[in-house]
């Protein structure tokens, strides 16, 4: 009998232990976003015209000033596949100094995107061209 419950506890431990591992693979399967400098990300941009800029703040806060060419998808609105985002798209994103960013750039991985990319320190930290106005 105790051999019996010997085994079985070996067994689920075997089993727990399995498990553990396997979702450790799934959560390593997952892309990381990559930090760049205003001029990296400039630079990336000039390079890459395919790539998607994308401001995550607030329609008022875009209006004030934005990063020309940057698409407004407000960080909250983001819960899953972007209309309009192809999942194999390099996504730049930034916000005011760079907190809403990190939560929009984990999102977008978590959705599957695997190209994105987090402007450090957000536009307060943007030396280049700027402009106002509301998204089209």
């Amino acid at each position: 009998m105790k051999l019996l419950l010997a085994m079985f506890l070996v067994l689920g431990a075997g089993v727990l232990l399995l498990g553990c591992a396997r979702a450790s693979e799934n959560k390593a399967a997952r892309a990381e976003y990559v930090r760049l400098t205003p001029a990296e990300a400039k630079d990336m941009l000039a390079k890459n015209p395919q790539a998607v800029l994308v401001d995550v703040r607030t329609p008022e806060e875009y209006a004030e000033k934005h990063i020309p060419n940057s698409r407004l998808i407000p960080n909250e609105t983001i819960k899953g596949d972007v209309e309009g985002l192809a999942k194999d798209a390099v996504i730049l994103v930034y916000c005011r100094t760079g907190h809403r960013s990190q939560q929009a750039a984990n999102k977008l991985l978590d959705a599957g995107y695997q190209h994105v990319y987090d402007i450090e320190g957000g536009i307060t930290k943007w030396p280049y061209e700027t402009e106002a106005g509301a998204a089209k």
